[in-house]
């Protein structure tokens, strides 16, 4: 067994056995997600690039009573770390105590909050519960630690508290003594937060927060997300709670440290690293924001832009809360008014709008971000080295270009960006920059080499002087890098054009230049190059010794690089796609197979076979003859229904969920047998889509509550899979309350002109397959 690498933390990125390292790591809650599925999100999570999945530790899932620990099924951390191992990814322990995560109570024990214990603080009696519930984590986590070859190599303490350090430098000294010993310990440091010099802090930024008052159209503290800027504190995240919890600690203790007003100055001795960039965005009852995968991928390279040396997202892959049963609450295991908290959130549905679904539906963003997380994969060691120097535009002024660039003096990258979620800024005709040292750069340089026009609405990142090879070096190119191959016959650099943008590179120097292309020499001696053929698949210059491959956005966002015999490949899937172990119980990846997902009934498979092959790549197709779509509503339906009496509640006096569906319009649907067959059980998802208008809608087997939704432009997707036994008993009841204008319920402008009342457009039953590729 080789030694784990050394993991470090310099004042200005982490490095892994002394070279600079750019993790990426993606939020996924294993008792959110039922064990049966752990293996597909974390194998679609390592296809879409992460590195590494953080998890909460909510306390409630597993003490429900004093002193009675449960760590079975969906509860199970240790089995959940081991999976995430097999697929060859590290893992971040999000220890609590409190945790928040849209949990009831934050994740405490109901029969901790009734005891009357001061919590988060250095209490005797609460450090001892405390105590107990860290000795069975660490217990779950013995022999899973990056010391003893395991996958866990971050821990974070608590979440959100601003204003005990002390008490977070005790949680950690606690968890330590009780023998956990991992290299990087972190604590969340936005809202002013004070944290202790033992804990790194981890920023945050979303592109929208259901959390906001439902009159604000699009909330002020996210428009910094979306420029590049030094500033990485954020006091909007989690502020209504903090309030909250504010106001109730200044009861108990009137010298309660009051809120910040302003952001903090970074600390120059750590590095900017992430740990909640919006993957999408939960919905309250009041508040119903509508994140679009645009609004992601552009919020997370202006983080990269900005200096980020960790991209974290929240939430990667959404979930269901627990419910029906056992340890979980009657009312329910989300955050609620009831419980004190400002928001009333869906009862069971956790889908976040995440790359990865709820019910693993794969989402634009999936695609979006994997574009970025493969050049992190290919120059990220070079990347969290290079210093970010903001050149232009703001926060205010819609019409300058947004734009930095990171370098190390030799290379770097130029971020651009005129997008912005609630309307583009100005396109920018003719653009050309004079990049140099005032950029970091040691050479004065015009990017692009001829002006191009930057249409609006993008966010964009080109390479500066970037080495190719020992020979060969790209100058500047209109064009994003999105991963390199070694190859017996030299390299291979994937570059993704942009709609809009035409692709011109320059090559240091003459170089010979062959394929689709015009290549002209310049006054000072390099190679211009201009495509003459559309960007694809085939599109494949050679350039001196080194390759180039320039791919369209749709060819782009088909590209996974996985393991294929034996070797890691570039693929192209019409379908999600990824790789998955053979022995499912290896702590360590091992043999694999692709697994395919795909609702439709035939799927391209294409594997990267080399630049100097012919056919480059090779064309197989994947059968799945029972995949596909039915409809279960003949007819669009304008519903009778008539809407509760609206309520406030909270803090915050926010609009309340409705508790009365006696006015709901009432929908049977029932399944067809052929879709309830026991053959289709491990082979796939029964799943059903709802398009509909209306305010909340709930769907019921009998009394059982099986999913929740708040309308707000997004399809309702149910997984009935589980409930196969149930469907052939009886139908599927959905209760529909009507949407109302007049309530005051913030919906996104887009979806917003809707009439009063329900309307289901819609209702599909989706068989998505899961097939293995084999020979």
């Amino acid at each position: 067994m080789n030694p784990p690498a050394d993991i470090t933390v310099t004042p200005r990125w982490i490095a892994r056995d002394g070279v600079p390292w750019f993790p990426v790591t993606g939020e996924i809650h294993y008792s959110r997600i039922s064990p049966e599925r752990w293996s597909d999100v974390l194998g679609l999570a390592r296809a879409g690039g992460l590195t590494s999945v953080a998890t909460y530790v909510f306390w409630r899932h597993h003490e429900p009573r004093p002193g009675e620990f449960d760590w079975s099924g969906p509860r199970d951390l240790r089995g959940f770390i081991r999976r995430a191992a097999a697929h060859g990814l590290e893992v971040v322990v999000r220890l609590g105590p409190w945790s928040h995560g849209e949990v009831r109570h934050g994740g405490f024990p109901d029969w901790l909050v009734g005891s009357g214990v001061p919590t988060r603080r250095d209490h005797p009696e609460y450090l001892g519960r405390v105590r107990a519930f860290y000795a069975q984590i660490v217990a779950q986590l013995e022999g899973l630690t990056h010391d003893d070859g395991g996958p866990v190599i971050a821990a974070q303490i608590e979440n959100e508290l601003a204003d005990q350090p002390e008490h977070l430098a005790t949680l950690r000294t606690m968890a330590e003594e009780l023998g956990l010993q991992v290299p990087l310990w972190t604590a969340t440091g936005w809202g002013g937060a004070r944290l202790p010099e033992s804990l790194l802090p981890v920023c945050s930024g979303y592109a929208d927060g259901f959390w906001a008052d439902s009159l604000a159209a699009w909330p002020s503290f996210c428009r910094v997300h979306f420029h590049y800027e030094e500033v990485r504190d954020d006091l909007g995240v989690g502020d209504d709670v903090a309030r909250a919890l504010a106001a109730e600690a200044t009861s108990v203790s009137p010298s309660a440290a009051p809120l910040p007003t302003a952001p903090q100055s970074p600390d120059p001795q750590t590095p900017f690293l992430t740990c909640e960039l919006g993957g999408g965005m939960h919905v309250a009852y009041h508040r119903r924001p509508l994140v679009s995968g645009e609004d992601v991928a552009a919020l997370a390279l202006a983080t990269i832009g900005s200096g980020s040396v960790w991209q974290g997202f929240y939430m990667y892959a959404g979930g269901s809360n627990p419910f029906g049963g056992g340890a979980a609450h009657p009312d329910g295991e989300q955050e609620s008014q009831a419980t004190g908290y400002p928001n009333d959130v869906p009862q069971i549905s956790y889908d976040f709008g995440a790359p990865i679904g709820e019910h693993g539906r794969i989402r634009p963003h999936y695609e979006m971000l994997r574009r970025q997380h493969l050049w992190l994969a290919a120059d990220g060691h070079r990347l969290a080295a290079m210093r970010s120097r903001v050149g232009g535009g703001s926060a205010e002024d819609p019409h300058s270009l947004r734009w930095a660039v990171r370098s190390d003096g030799d290379s770097g990258y130029l971020f651009l960006s005129t997008y912005v979620p609630d309307g583009h800024l100005d396109p920018q005709p003719a653009l050309q920059l004079r990049l140099g040292p005032e950029q970091g750069l040691d050479a004065s340089q015009l990017v692009p080499h001829e002006p191009v026009d930057l249409p609006a609405g993008i966010s964009t990142v080109w390479p500066v002087n970037l080495p190719l090879d020992e020979r060969t070096r790209l100058v500047s190119a209109t064009a994003e890098l999105l991963t390199r191959r070694e190859e017996e016959g030299g390299a291979v650099v994937v570059l993704t054009a942009r709609r809009g943008i035409p692709v011109q590179l320059l090559l240091a120097g003459a170089v010979e230049v062959s394929g689709p292309c015009r290549a002209t020499g310049t006054d000072d001696g390099d190679t211009f190059v201009e495509l003459t053929a559309d960007p694809g698949p085939e599109v494949l210059l050679t350039c001196g010794s080194v390759r180039l491959l320039i791919l369209d956005e749709a060819t782009a966002d088909q590209l996974a690089v996985l393991p294929v015999d034996g070797r890691e490949s570039m693929v192209l899937c019409s379908a999600p796609v990824h790789a998955e172990p053979v022995h499912a119980d290896s702590v360590r990846p091992a043999a694999t197979r692709l697994v395919v997902h795909t609702e439709e009934p035939e799927v391209t498979l294409d594997v990267w076979q080399g630049a100097g092959t012919s056919p480059r790549w090779r064309r197989r197709l994947v059968s799945a003859p029972r995949a596909g779509q039915q409809e279960v509503l003949c007819r669009s339906l304008v519903l009778p229904a008539t809407a509760p009496q609206p309520r406030v509640g909270g803090p915050e006096e926010r609009l309340a969920a409705p508790a009365d569906f006696s006015g709901a319009a009432v929908v049977e649907l029932s399944i067809p047998e052929e879709h309830l067959e026991d053959e289709d059980q491990g082979s796939g998802q029964l799943l059903l889509r709802v398009d509909w208008t209306g305010d909340v809608g709930r769907a019921r087997l009998g009394d059982r509550l099986i999913s929740d939704h708040f309308w707000h432009g997004r399809e309702w997707e149910m997984d009935l899979t589980p409930w196969r036994e149930e469907l052939r008993r009886g139908s599927l009841t959905l209760e529909l309350l009507p949407w109302c204008a007049a309530s005051g319920v913030w919906v996104h402008p887009s979806v917003r002109e809707v009439e009063d009342g329900v309307v289901v457009r819609s209702a599909r039953l989706i068989r998505r397959e899961r097939v293995v590729v084999t020979g």
